[in-house]
């Protein structure tokens, strides 16, 4: 892929960033990347992927060693995803499911003996502080390792991140404890309540510095956990393609190879409960194949000889023969990966301000932790109080939130959306979303089936077959969907065209045996020439069923009227009915004449219909809309529609359509169902809601809860629990989203 970086020619590259712990950490990787001359990146924090725009004089070495420096590891980014094997979030998952496991065996008698100790002085024995040092080691070193270890790297780099302020802390609290319990200990007294001995006990021992340490791995496990699930239906996606296919060789025998090896054109075998390759074409064979995990659709598709199919779909019975039209990166299931991909590289402007805030965020806290020491200090509260304070201010800080609140929720959306067939291209269609009020489609291959058929002929002066010949002989030439059915209509139409001539919108003219035809709209062909009663008869009736008809001219006169009809989507009067119910205004815009497009819309309930629209004027319209206020989605699917689509504020193609349409659009469907259209609205709407409370609340929580720690209302222990619990709550609302649908 290239873009544009102020007129110059750039590619596209994708690393992997390891060690990322916060979104301060993406900010930093992000900001070091966009120093260097000719790059443009994004680093999103939970996927650990940088996107990065760069002249052809970077290269992706010196991408990955700006990276290294940064103090960050990167590996080109690998196009398979992975497996739940392979995952890292799983791993990490793992890793500190068994430190989390240690820690809590070691934390709970840690717990009781320094509250028993709190609460009744007099069970203090010889040697007590041995004991309690003894079951917190393990903790605060080896079981808080992670936290350290990249605090470490963060100071070898002069840089910080969450992880730094939790080894800050737990260091702190576990030399201070020491220092407590063995060089100055403190005079044994009294404390009623085992609550009060937490809230209230001027001596942190070492229970604080191992409960945040344990709190903070269950925090992070349970995200590790989250962000895995929030991953699992891109990797099933990926997952649909086959491993092997069977070839099928000259002499009629089959070899199996590995699915990579498969070549454009090789034909291949399928048999009953396989998954099917490639995109291709059917040389043999009948069967049903089930699309749901393509498309979300529920009900099998029957496929023949010479019908497409689809890699990654499988087959419930009978055995096909395939031809490879598309494989590997070309199919159509790894455009469907690269889309939910490319879903999640872009930021909306309030998660680019949340990271700007996170990245100075670390040093901000340290700041403020210093202050509320010092205030306490200089109130004569006794350095017991004051380092309770500013331990608390350390580890109940949470940039995590701020870094996880839309990665995550687009995350989860663009993976339930490629369940259910809806693939979101980018963080645009969120926040253009909230705003729509008016929907706008368009006609053929949108609310119709988009496969018109030949249902009448009128001709005068020629016999009807002889006409339609001669028609079908001009429009063979032509790929508009009236040309082909007309075309269709007449298979063996023969002779040879010349001056064929295609005037969008309006039809098509050629000479044949050296005979001027022209076929088209009505109001082009017939200019200046009369109509006979009779044809004037059948485009009045076919109309008003809602049908197309075109004129035949031959030599400067009307000899023939061609009735199209293409039938009506069975979902389309349903979908139109929900978008009303939900106060949107719909629109239906065609190119047909008023009565048939008139027709169409009182069968699927729009009643605002434009008719007669070129296709450069579908662009205006949309843009006239605008212009009054509204806030347009528009839905369509053909090459004429891409501009008005890239032009609408949010634009929804049929994923069956051309490329020119997905190309521009925010939002493809790839089911045949038009309830699709409010569903995917709905689960824009639901992903937006998920970030603006994700972003809400890890500003709330920081601005609220660090003030609290600093007014000495909260035991250290306590604020590492809501630290912990912060982060995991961002996510966690996040994969609320994966239930998207499945109530309806």
């Amino acid at each position: 892929m290239t873009a544009s970086i102020t007129g110059t020619e750039t590619r596209r590259l994708r690393l992997d960033v390891s060690g990322m712990t916060c979104g301060a950490c993406a900010s930093r990787v992000e900001n070091k990347l966009n120093k260097v001359p000719g790059v443009q990146a994004s680093v999103n924090f939970a996927t650990g992927v940088a996107t990065i725009d760069a002249v052809e004089e970077v290269g992706e070495s010196d991408l990955m060693g700006v990276v290294t420096k940064a103090g960050y590891g990167a590996t080109p980014h690998l196009d398979a995803v992975p497996s739940d094997d392979a995952d890292p979030n799983a791993r990490v998952a793992r890793d500190l499911l068994v430190r989390l496991a240690v820690a809590a065996v070691l934390f709970f008698p840690l717990a009781d003996l320094s509250v028993m100790f709190a609460v009744v002085p007099q069970t203090r024995f010889a040697g007590w502080q041995w004991l309690l040092t003894a079951l917190a080691l393990p903790i605060v070193t080896w079981a808080a390792w992670p936290f350290h270890r990249i605090a470490l790297k963060n100071a070898r780099h002069r840089t910080s991140s969450m992880e730094t302020l939790i080894s800050v802390g737990v260091t702190a609290a576990t030399l201070w404890s020491l220092y407590t319990i063995f060089v100055t200990p403190q005079p044994a007294r009294q404390v009623h309540g085992v609550w009060n001995a937490l809230l209230h006990s001027d001596s942190i021992y070492l229970e604080v510095a191992a409960g945040v340490t344990v709190l903070v791995l269950a925090g992070r496990y349970f995200e590790a956990r989250a962000k895995s699930r929030a991953g699992s239906a891109l990797r099933a996606l990926a997952a649909l393609s086959a491993k092997d296919v069977s070839v099928l060789m000259a002499d009629g025998s089959e070899m199996v190879l590995p699915v990579d090896e498969l070549q454009e054109q090789q034909q291949f075998v399928v048999r009953p409960g396989q998954t099917i390759a490639a995109d291709g074409l059917v040389i043999d064979g009948s069967a049903a194949v089930d699309m749901s995990a393509m498309t979300g659709e529920s009900t099998p598709a029957r496929v023949r000889e010479g019908g497409s199919v689809i890699g990654g779909t499988v087959v419930l019975d009978g055995r096909l023969i395939v031809e490879a039209a598309a494989v590997g990166a070309d199919t159509h299931i790894a455009a469907m990966v690269r889309l939910v991909e490319g879903a999640q590289e872009q930021k909306a402007a309030a998660q680019r301000l949340a990271d700007r805030i996170a990245a100075v965020f670390v040093p901000a806290v340290f700041v403020i932790a210093a202050l509320t020491a010092v205030a306490w200090w200089w109130t004569g509260a006794g350095a017991d109080r004051a380092f309770s304070a500013a331990l608390a201010v350390l580890v109940i800080a949470c940039p995590c939130a701020l870094g996880l609140a839309t990665p995550t929720a687009m995350m989860v959306a663009s993976g339930r959306g490629a369940q259910l067939g809806i693939f979101l291209k980018s963080q645009r269609a969120l926040e253009a979303i909230r705003a729509v009020d008016t929907v706008v489609f368009d006609k053929t291959g949108t609310l119709t089936n988009g496969r018109l058929t030949v249902t009448e002929v009128v001709s005068v002066g020629w016999a009807r077959d002889d006409l339609l010949r001669l028609a079908a002989t001009v429009e063979s030439a032509s790929e508009h969907a009236v040309a082909v059915a007309i075309a269709a209509a007449a298979p063996h139409a023969t002779g040879g065209i010349a001056e064929f001539r295609s005037e969008a919108g309006r039809g098509v003219s050629a000479t044949v045996a050296g005979q001027t035809v022209r076929i088209g709209r009505p109001s082009w062909v017939a200019r200046g020439m009369p109509v006979p009663e009779t044809i004037a008869a059948l485009r009045t009736e076919a109309e008003s069923r809602g049908e197309t008809v075109v004129l035949v001219a031959v030599d400067g006169h009307v000899c023939g009227g061609i009735a199209v009809a293409d039938t009506v989507r069975d979902s389309a009067a349903e979908a139109v009915a929900t978008l009303h119910q939900r106060g949107l205004r719909t629109v239906l815009l065609t190119g047909d004449n008023p009565a048939t497009a008139a027709a169409v819309g009182h069968q699927v309930g729009i009643t605002e219909v434009i008719a007669e629209v070129l296709p450069e004027g579908k662009v205006d319209v949309v843009q006239q809309l605008r212009d009054r206020g509204a806030v347009v989605a528009m839905v369509g699917d053909g090459i004429n529609d891409g501009p008005a689509l890239a032009c609408a504020d949010l634009g929804l193609a049929i994923g069956r359509g051309t490329d020119v349409a997905i190309g521009a659009a925010d939002i493809i469907l790839v089911r045949e169902d038009l309830g699709v259209v409010p569903q995917a609205l709905g689960l824009a709407t639901a992903t937006m809601k998920t970030i603006r409370t994700n972003l809400i609340w890890a500003f709330a929580y920081n601005i609220a809860a660090i003030p609290i720690a600093a007014a000495g209302l909260l035991n250290p222990l306590i604020a590492g629990g809501a630290m912990a619990f912060s982060s995991f709550f961002v996510v966690s609302n996040s994969l609320r989203l994966s239930n998207f649908g499945k109530d309806h």
